[in-house]
């Protein structure tokens, strides 16, 4: 996994999680990482890009994928995309599980936070596990 990237309906929730790795006990961890924040724009896909472009273009760059409302709405949703190319080797999608409670609950976006770096910390054990909810 070479960087990880926020889909645009949690790009606060991300500044916030990357806040709480930049400090102590998780700072040295992040940085250690070396994992590259990438944007839509970085990576060159359009804000109206399909579930299947998404992932597709995630994976095929190594980029851990986190989001919190891609569904299963037909061939083309996430869900859908995750079932149909998943293989042992594809990175996992994170997504949290209760984005408005990240918001409005400081301990457990901390705990969100940590449980998503242990994750990232041992990323090839996870790889086609398809989707993990955080």
């Amino acid at each position: 996994m070479r960087g990880i990237l926020a889909d645009h309906n949690i790009e606060g929730h991300f500044r916030a999680l990357i806040a709480i790795w930049e400090t102590a006990p998780w700072r040295e961890v992040w940085t250690e990482l070396h994992i590259a924040v990438e944007s839509f724009g970085s990576l060159g896909i359009l804000p109206d890009a399909s579930d299947t472009e998404l992932w597709q273009a995630c994976q095929s760059r190594r980029v851990v994928l986190l989001t919190a409302n891609r569904n299963d709405d037909g061939p083309d949703s996430l869900e859908a995309t995750i079932r149909r190319y998943n293989m042992e080797t594809s990175l996992p999608v994170f997504t949290l599980a209760n984005p408005v409670r990240f918001a409005q609950d400081r301990d457990y976006a901390r705990d969100v936070a940590e449980r998503l770096l242990d994750y990232l910390l041992g990323i090839e054990d996870f790889c086609g596990a398809g989707r993990i909810y955080v």
